[in-house]
C-alpha cells in the first residue's frame, strides 16, 4: 500500500469516526454514569446548534463520500435513540432480554428520512431526550448491571449500553460539524 492510500484511508476513517471509534470503559462509578447521561442530555441542543443556519442544499450535503446526506444523519439520531429507550427499558424490565436490531441504512434511506424537515425530528429527539434522561437519572448501579442480550455483539449491560448511546449522539454532530468545517458553512 502506498502512502497516499494509508493517507486516504486515515481520511476517511476521520470522515466516519471524527470522534473516534466507540470504546467502552469495562466499569463505570456513578460518577462516570452521571456525565455519560449528561452527555447524553447534551445531544439535542448540540445537534441543533450543529444544523442551525443550514438550507435545504446544505442539508442534502453528505458528510462524508457516499454517506448520508447531513438531513439523513439528524433523522437516525432519532430513530436510533428511540430504540435505545426501548432497549434500556426493555433491560430493566426483564430478564436478559433479546433486544430488536433494525436496519439503519434501509432506515435512513426511507422517504421521511430524505425529505422531511429537520426541525419534525429536532423536536422529537428533545421529548425524547426529556423523558430519557429523567428516567436514566433515577436508576441505580444494580440497574445499570442488568444485561441484555444484542444478536450482533452477544451479551452486555447497560452501563456498556449508556457509554455507547453518550458516544453516539456526538458522533453524529460531530459529522454534521466536520462537514460545515471543511466547507466553511
Amino acid at each position: 500500500m502506498s502512502d497516499d492510500a494509508g493517507t486516504l484511508e486515515d481520511e476517511l476513517e476521520g470522515f466516519r469516526f471524527p470522534i473516534g471509534r466507540f470504546t467502552p470503559q469495562p466499569t463505570l462509578e456513578p460518577a462516570d454514569r452521571e456525565r455519560l447521561i449528561d452527555s447524553i442530555a447534551a445531544v439535542p441542543a448540540a445537534l441543533r446548534a450543529a444544523v442551525d443556519g443550514l438550507d435545504d442544499t446544505r442539508l442534502d450535503t453528505p458528510y462524508r463520500p457516499r454517506g448520508w446526506t447531513v438531513r439523513q444523519v439528524v433523522h437516525h439520531v432519532p430513530d436510533s435513540h428511540m430504540n435505545a429507550y426501548v432497549r434500556f427499558k426493555l433491560t430493566v424490565t426483564e430478564d436478559v432480554p433479546t433486544i430488536r436490531t433494525y436496519e439503519e441504512g434501509e432506515w435512513g434511506e426511507l422517504e421521511d428520512s430524505r425529505q422531511a424537515p429537520v426541525e419534525i425530528s429536532l423536536r422529537l429527539l428533545e421529548a425524547l431526550h426529556v423523558r430519557w434522561v429523567l428516567w436514566l437519572r433515577s436508576l441505580g448501579s444494580d440497574d445499570f448491571a442488568r444485561r441484555l442480550y444484542h444478536p450482533e455483539f452477544g451479551e452486555m449491560n447497560l452501563d456498556t449500553l449508556l457509554q455507547l448511546y453518550a458516544w453516539h449522539g456526538p458522533h453524529h454532530v460531530a459529522h454534521i460539524t466536520s462537514l460545515r468545517e471543511r466547507m466553511g458553512w
